[in-house]
């Protein structure tokens, strides 16, 4: 009996491993695991930045940087107008990876959506301000703007930078 105690003790030790403890929601992290966070957010950003520069680079059609950190191929699209917050847009948009490869089938489609009173993805938020009814874009953006670290818990896995197409109506 002391034997399978003694196995059995060993087996629950050697079982068990040192996890990383995160605060419950709404809980602070320490500043060190702020600072491990933000040096993993800048290195992700930048090595996307880098990748999706290169993807352009390969491309037959231009892309411009937008100030949110994202690109499109739409030149000078800041200085169209820019729609106010609470603009009633319809709009559809199909997502990419960047072997241009269709993520979901169909197109998500979103009618009558009040500018800065919906739940989307900020990147497409933002070319809406600017594209006029009967207007196309593509845009590239960067995880942290699209999913991020979770990514949409069905088919785009975390840290994913994204290709969106997108029509206004």
């Amino acid at each position: 009996m002391k034997y399978f105690i003694l196995i059995f003790s060993v087996i629950l030790i050697s079982c068990s491993k040192q996890t990383q403890v995160h605060p419950p929601v709404g809980g602070l992290l320490s500043q060190e695991d702020l600072a491990v966070s933000r040096n993993r957010s800048k290195n992700l950003n930048e090595n996307e930045r880098s990748q999706i520069q290169t993807w352009i680079n390969n491309q037959d059609e231009k892309f411009y940087p937008m100030a949110m950190n994202y690109w499109t191929n739409r030149a000078n699209l800041v200085s169209e107008p820019k729609k106010f917050e609470g603009t009633a847009v319809t709009y559809q948009y199909e997502i990419y990876d960047f072997d241009n490869t269709k993520i979901y089938p169909g197109s998500f489609s979103k009618q009558n959506v009040k500018l800065g009173k919906f739940e989307d993805l900020k990147a497409v938020e933002n070319v809406l301000h600017y594209l006029k009814s009967g207007e196309e874009a593509t845009l590239l953006v960067p995880s942290g703007l699209a999913f991020g670290t979770y990514g949409d818990n069905k088919k785009i896995s975390n840290d994913v930078p994204l290709i969106i197409k997108i029509k206004v109506f």
